[in-house]
């Protein structure tokens, strides 16, 4: 078992700055390569306070405002301007970074790109759905609109 402190929230292990205990394929050839995790040193705890820190301030206070924002984000689709080809399939991929930007541009406020989870890989043009942890115990589903740029 290796002992991590994961840098960002991981679905279904933890969120940043959390002490984690994984096996050691796991740690080895997922969570460090891609930057999850780093190794947990006894001088780490200073690293996990900042991670706690970070995460505070990034996150949403109460669970009211949560709700209220959850409420905002569900009540219409969200649209992603993408460059496209002739049939409609993307160049590249729709990631977390664009939905947010996208969010952040409808005027329906403002959400951290770590929030954002798709399930499905966006490589085409039409509506998809992708999820907002908000808080720990309210998420958002997001409706996109992927539709070509102009």
């Amino acid at each position: 078992m290796a002992k991590l402190i994961l840098t960002q929230e991981v679905t279904g292990l933890g969120a940043a700055g959390d002490v984690v205990d994984v096996k050691n394929g796991y740690a080895r050839n997922y969570l460090l390569p891609r930057g999850y995790a780093m190794a947990w040193t006894k001088g780490g705890q200073k690293d996990v306070e900042r991670l706690r820190a970070a995460r505070r301030a990034r996150e949403i206070a109460t669970v009211e405002e949560a709700q209220a924002v959850a409420e905002k984000l569900q009540a219409k689709p969200v649209s992603v301007m993408v460059k496209t080809g002739e049939s409609g399939r993307l160049f590249g991929t729709v990631g977390a970074a664009q939905v947010a930007e996208a969010v952040e541009a409808e005027g329906l406020g403002s959400i951290d790109k770590r929030t954002v989870e798709i399930p499905e890989r966006i490589k085409s043009t039409g509506s998809y759905t992708a999820t907002v942890k908000l808080h720990a115990d309210v998420t958002a589903n997001l409706d996109l609109q992927v539709v070509p740029a102009k």
